[in-house]
């Protein structure tokens, strides 16, 4: 899953349904505050806490029974890893390209 921030702040969310990955690319200079707003905050500037909630907004699959099992197991796997905080936020690396 690669949450996709262009340079003009669009936000989109690429392999919806790769469970394995989990990262945000953002274009140079892209305004990553306010694009992610509602969707994550950043935590510096190479990392940002998700919101699960925000993440099943950016993709139609969202709701579907084999899409929620699979992101249920990531979210599970993430916490499992020390990769959540308090409110379920997922903890995300920003790739600047």
């Amino acid at each position: 899953m690669l949450i996709r921030v262009t340079s003009d702040g669009q936000v989109s969310l690429e392999g919806a349904d790769d469970f394995k990955r989990f990262s945000i690319g953002a274009a140079p200079g892209a305004p990553l505050a306010t694009a992610l707003h509602g969707i994550a905050r950043l935590e510096g500037e190479g990392h940002a806490w998700v919101s699960p909630n925000g993440l099943r907004r950016l993709t139609p699959l969202a709701g579907t029974p084999a899409w929620e099992e699979g992101f249920g197991k990531m979210l599970a796997y993430a916490t499992s890893k020390g990769w959540t905080d308090e409110s379920g936020a997922v903890r995300a690396h920003i790739e600047i390209a």
